[in-house]
């Protein structure tokens, strides 16, 4: 992780809300932010990827989810107190700015676009491969042309339309979770017609509640935190909301709680209604446990409900890589070009620039899977734990200028501050040395630390020119 240096310049007196001053838009209703802060983390990686958790650490994926999710929770809450003080389009790269001096908010605004528009191409082809699977006589490249068109078009007209395409897909995803939780704890108790009861059989049974011993539940931790990516989201869009301070604050505290309830309680279900034994990686094990209690076409159920994960996380993708490099612009670190804001309050230009290189993207994981975009995927898969580090750093120094200069704008506070943030930052470090330990997480990793030393080096030498340049004058 990256720690500020000594040498950074003090932080300075926060300024007014950005998005005051800002010319975007403030269409965002407290409806859109909470669902965005409900559903902005649930996505594809639950749905299917959490089969890979479960085959490494049993029932005791439960614990490895509780781990995740905390340090999800101390991050977003970390992250509300911020913004809620500070609302800004550019978020924690703006805070990193004020925190630790232009280079952090540099590095990380810049790393978290790659990061967005890089993923980006995954969301895309996954949702192309469904379609295509439907409609099989529309080529799977059309269908990614089709989502890419359709998105950035609702992302260009307003910011409005992105709130209430995101409104809806996080409703309909948090209503399979609940639909999904209610029907496996009826399972358990042999509630359903022709069923009998589960019991908590599969939790011991099969070598335990951990059969793999503390490591599998370590090794499950590294298979599930990434899914917690996406949290950051609903800070970058509460800077165009009618309050942002009250709306941040709002939408982090309804979300924080129920995101750990829906994945906690998902392994749960899922752990107790079936055997660990029978997942396997790459395939959904809500789709087992519905097939499991008889519900029918489970499995295409399941589909539509990660078709609609996927389009939602391309929607945000798409919106908060616009407004994070909007923000770069802003403060001089990005081409002056993309602040060009159409008359309802949309930057364009940024949103433009973001979806060419996701089309990129797109295009080098349609051609070269397994090659040049598996090296450009892996080069930013750990990006998102240093994303968190500098969040956390970033609290730590604003939040006693905050409590000096301004402690009215404290209206969501950290947990336990600073002991929570300290902790939050240990778990961060831990998890990058077992990521050093694992033979499958260590590639990205590495990658991931090149690419995050190559935007740092460029940072750094723009500091060195301005400061060469402020020598001369």
């Amino acid at each position: 992780m990256h720690d500020a240096p000594a040498a950074a310049a003090e932080p300075t007196e926060p300024q007014p809300p950005l998005a005051e001053s800002e010319p975007l838009s403030a269409a965002l209703k407290q409806r859109h932010l909470t669902m965005l802060g409900l559903g902005g983390v649930i996505g594809a990686g639950l749905f299917v990827g959490s089969g890979a958790g479960i085959s490494v650490a049993g029932p005791g994926i439960v614990v490895s989810y509780l781990i995740a999710g905390a340090l999800a929770m101390l991050v977003m809450r970390m992250l509300g107190e911020m913004s809620a003080a500070m609302p800004a389009s550019g978020s924690f790269s703006v805070h990193a700015e004020r925190a630790i001096g232009r280079w952090a908010g540099f590095s990380v605004g810049w790393l978290y676009w790659l990061l967005l528009v890089v993923v980006l191409a995954v969301e895309a082809t996954a949702a192309a491969q469904i379609a295509h699977g439907w409609v099989a006589g529309v080529p799977q490249w059309a269908w990614v042309l089709i989502f890419m068109l359709f998105f950035t078009g609702a992302n260009l007209a307003a910011v409005k339309n992105f709130g209430e395409f995101e409104f809806w897909f996080a409703a309909l995803k948090v209503a399979a979770i609940v639909l999904f939780l209610v029907l496996g704890t009826l399972a358990i108790f042999g509630v359903l017609p022709d069923t009998e009861p589960v019991g908590l059989d599969n939790l011991v049974h099969a070598g335990g509640f951990l059969p793999n011993g503390w490591e599998g539940v370590i090794s499950g931790v590294l298979a599930v935190v990434f899914a917690f990516g996406g949290l950051e989201v609903v800070t970058i869009a509460a800077a165009e909301s009618d309050d942002p301070a009250r709306s941040v604050a709002r939408a982090v505290r309804s979300a924080v709680w129920r995101i750990l309830f829906f994945y906690v309680g998902s392994m749960l279900v899922i752990v107790t209604v079936l055997p660990w034994t029978v997942q396997r990686a790459g395939l959904s094990p809500y789709v087992a446990v519905l097939d499991s209690i008889g519900v029918p076409s489970a499995g295409q159920i399941m589909n539509i409900v990660v078709f609609v994960a996927l389009l939602s996380a391309l929607n945000a993708n798409l919106y908060g890589s616009s407004r994070m490099v909007f923000s770069l612009a802003e403060r001089g670190e990005a081409p002056q070009g993309l602040l060009k804001v159409s008359r309802g309050g949309v930057p364009r230009r940024a949103v433009l620039a973001s979806v060419a290189f996701g089309f990129v993207s797109v295009l080098l994981n349609l051609e070269w899977p397994d090659s040049v975009f598996k090296y450009l995927l892996n080069s930013v898969g750990a990006v998102l734990l240093f994303v968190w580090a500098l969040i956390a750093v970033s609290q730590l120094r604003l939040r006693r200028l905050i409590e000096r200069r301004a402690p009215e704008r404290l209206v969501l506070r950290m947990w336990l501050f600073p002991w929570l943030t300290w902790t939050a930052l240990a778990v961060m470090a831990a998890i990058v040395g077992l990521m050093l330990t694992d033979d499958q997480a260590r590639p990205q990793l590495l990658w991931s630390t090149g690419a995050t030393a190559a935007v740092m080096a460029v940072a750094g030498l723009r500091e060195w020119r301005a400061c060469r340049h402020r020598d001369t004058r």
